[in-house]
């Protein structure tokens, strides 16, 4: 798995709004907000559901993994996707560190990657 998600019980507005406090709560930063339906309705004029894609950092981990190997901005920052789904619930899922980071060979990444998916995972568990 790559990922882990919840559903929420409130709309997709407010599920965003909610994830971006739990996410701060952790010491997470949103860094991007990429709205892909409305990438796609003027791109491709194609009409979809609610799809948000968050990178969130956090500042002190992300240095400490840069410090550690300079490349793997190529990995960051952790993508959080909020969707609504065909029956109008809203599932929030997260990109899991353990399973991106694996691919880094450097010592101490694997127990960086734990931390940071404990902290999302806290993030998810409060949504």
């Amino acid at each position: 798995m790559y990922g882990f998600s919840t559903k929420t019980n409130v709309g997709f507005e407010e599920s965003i709004e909610r994830t971006k406090a739990a996410l701060a709560e952790e010491g997470f930063g949103v860094l991007t907000t990429i709205d892909v339906q409305a990438t796609m309705k003027a791109k491709l004029d194609i009409d979809g559901k609610p799809y948000t894609i968050l990178g969130a950092c956090n500042p002190k981990l992300a240095h400490q993994a840069i410090s550690a190997e300079p490349d793997i901005g190529l990995l960051l920052p952790c993508n959080v996707l909020v969707r609504e789904e065909e029956d109008g619930s809203v599932t929030v899922a997260f990109m899991d560190p353990v399973a991106v980071l694996g691919m880094v060979d450097k010592p101490g990444i694997e127990e960086l990657a734990g931390q940071v998916r404990a902290k999302l995972m806290n993030v998810r568990d409060s949504l």
